[in-house]
């Protein structure tokens, strides 16, 4: 459950830090984190959270790192790790979004959301999603952003599923190196595991591929579909 309590040994597991490097997190007080007595300990959602904004904000090194443990550990190869297929339709894909300002976009993404049949409570992903964007916004630089929720809730849907929106026109939303964005991706995992395995992807294939350069050219979402498979099988040849 999302609200359960983490050892500091399940915590590293679960996040893919090291325990004495999560420790040393725990020593600098650059983790949230809970005492009981002695015994450090770690809540759950706000763990993820913090996981979440890690994993947007590190280093290609370090992000392909963390991937390849990802990948070794949920799977004996990687070609069996297929994600593009299991969360993808290229009809959950809008390649003409109309927003202009980042309220608009976070709407109009919850509205694609809707569409893909699987999303229970579409105003509680809304704001969820907008309390994310306050604490920190999901835009990664070179005009891409992976809106979701700021708690993982595995009641939010019936089953996991990624939508993808391109807008008309570049929009203001918040990534470091002041750019403007135009790429979104709404991610929206009923498995927290699975969620933060599918940002960490995700990133690998905006940081180590030609998938945005290839999302921006495609004439329409069924090319915006094969662009996403395009770059999967290319990071997964490189584990």
């Amino acid at each position: 459950m999302p609200h359960r309590i983490l050892s500091l040994a399940q915590a590293a597991r679960h996040i893919r830090i090291p325990e004495r490097e999560l420790f040393h997190l725990v020593q600098r007080d650059e983790i949230p984190f809970v005492r009981r007595g002695e015994e450090v300990c770690f809540e759950h959602r706000v763990l993820d959270d913090w996981a979440q904004r890690r994993i947007l904000g590190l280093p290609t090194a370090s992000l392909t790192r963390h991937h390849r443990e990802e990948v070794a550990d949920r799977t004996k190869s990687a070609d069996e790790d297929i994600l593009v297929e299991r969360l993808f339709r290229a009809q959950w894909i809008d390649a003409a979004l109309k927003s202009r300002t980042k309220p608009a976009v976070i709407r109009d993404m919850v509205a694609l959301a809707v569409k893909t049949g699987l999303l229970y409570d579409d105003a509680a992903l809304h704001k969820e999603i907008e309390e994310r964007e306050a604490a920190s916004s999901t835009a990664i630089g070179s005009g891409a952003a992976f809106l979701h929720a700021r708690y993982h809730d595995p009641y939010h849907a019936s089953d996991s599923f990624v939508v993808l929106g391109r807008s008309l026109q570049h929009i203001f939303f918040g990534a470091q190196d002041g750019e403007q964005t135009d790429i979104f991706f709404l991610i929206c995992c009923t498995d927290d595991a699975l969620h933060l395995h599918t940002l960490a992807r995700l990133c690998m294939m905006a940081h180590g591929t030609m998938l945005l350069s290839d999302l921006r050219a495609a004439a329409d979402a069924d090319e915006m579909y094969l662009a996403l498979h395009r770059a999967e099988r290319e990071i997964l040849k490189t584990l």
